[in-house]
């Protein structure tokens, strides 16, 4: 079953370039800073060469006034939590170590030739200390989340012999089906979307996100944290982009373009960037990218069934992690002492700050 994880971090290849400027006294509040946290400096030039990382690739071009800098906001603020998280593993003696980090790298590498992975990283605009970089923060990252959230989750038997009880009927399939999560981006006005990652207002312009979106998932970050940060599906996106299971006779009633994309994927994969449009008058909805998550067989699946309890338990614990994700992001927020000049700038100048 699926793991979504609640925005719980830039993922190791998410672009994040600390720049140290040792022996420089640079002014706090100046063009050179974003923000800091806790004293601690985010520059923009980390913010810019994360936003190049997400909008490179796209045929479309780049985004420019209100929406380069909504991106940008966004980015810093994903830049903020984290660098609040790294405050809170110094304080917790959870930093990932040298050893730690060099095999999350190698198993990273492992698929790949010296020179295909040099590529790679040319493709995505980092350098290899870039990329070594954001694996430690991840990894820290996760080591904050296991000891401050996930050990406190507790999925009892009762738990789950009461999830069954109340809901045997998606048990008993009779027809195999399809576990699916997507991330939906449209150009449609949506005045039920309150992502704060920012709302496509155009073709070009959810074109431009959808392919960030696909950047960062062939970097590697969490498909089920970018469709709560990313997707415009007011639906799902707050439960990572969670369809639920459809039958195969239902997969006929999407659009072919999904239908046939499903079809292909294996449980765990993604498929590529969908346009989603009316077949008849092949009006734009919007572009999706859509992950199998399992495929189920035919039949009653009883409580004795221990892939109905892990599957159970598996979906309780996610729905629990990411509600307590949700209330730990807050807590440590407010207990930083955060100062964002980007987003005072941007207030200063009536949004005309680049």
């Amino acid at each position: 079953m699926k793991k979504n994880l609640l925005r719980s971090s830039l993922a190791f290849c998410v672009i994040s370039t600390l720049i140290s400027f040792i022996g420089c006294a640079t002014k706090q509040g100046s063009d050179d800073v974003a923000a800091t946290v806790d004293g601690h400096k985010i520059y923009r030039t980390e913010v810019e060469k994360y936003y190049q990382n997400q909008t490179s690739g796209s045929q479309q071009p780049a985004p420019v006034g209100e929406q380069a800098t909504s991106l940008r906001l966004s980015i810093l603020r994903e830049l903020i939590d984290n660098e609040i998280l790294m405050r809170r593993a110094e304080k917790l003696a959870l930093l990932a170590t040298d050893d730690e980090v060099e095999r999350k790298l190698n198993e990273i590498k492992s698929p790949y030739t010296a020179e295909q992975f040099a590529d790679k990283l040319k493709e995505k605009n980092i350098t290899a200390d870039d990329f070594k970089r954001d694996i430690r923060r991840s990894l820290t990252i996760d080591k904050v989340m296991n000891k401050e959230v996930n050990s406190k989750i507790n999925i009892s038997d009762q738990d789950i012999s009461d999830y069954y009880n109340t809901h045997k009927s998606q048990f008993n399939f009779i027809e195999p089906q399809y576990h699916l999560a997507r991330i939906f981006v449209t150009p449609l006005p949506n005045p039920q979307m309150r992502n704060q990652s920012g709302k496509a207002q155009n073709e070009a312009d959810a074109r431009k996100k959808i392919q960030m979106v696909m950047n960062r998932l062939e970097s590697g970050d969490d498909f089920g944290t970018l469709a709560m940060n990313y997707s415009e599906d007011a639906e799902t996106s707050a439960n990572g982009g969670d369809l639920g299971f459809t039958p195969e006779s239902g997969l006929s009633r999407t659009d072919p373009a999904t239908r046939d994309a499903v079809l292909k994927l294996k449980a765990g994969q993604y498929s590529p960037i969908i346009t989603v449009a009316d077949p008849r008058t092949k009006q734009l909805f919007g572009f999706q990218v859509v992950k199998l998550l399992a495929k189920e067989p035919a039949g009653q699946r009883e409580f004795s069934d221990p892939r109905v309890k892990e599957a159970i338990r598996t979906q309780l614990r996610d729905h629990r992690e990411q509600l307590l994700k949700a209330a730990y992001y807050e807590v440590i927020r407010d207990q930083a002492k955060v100062q964002n000049y980007l987003a005072e700038k941007v207030l200063d100048t009536n949004g005309a700050a680049k």
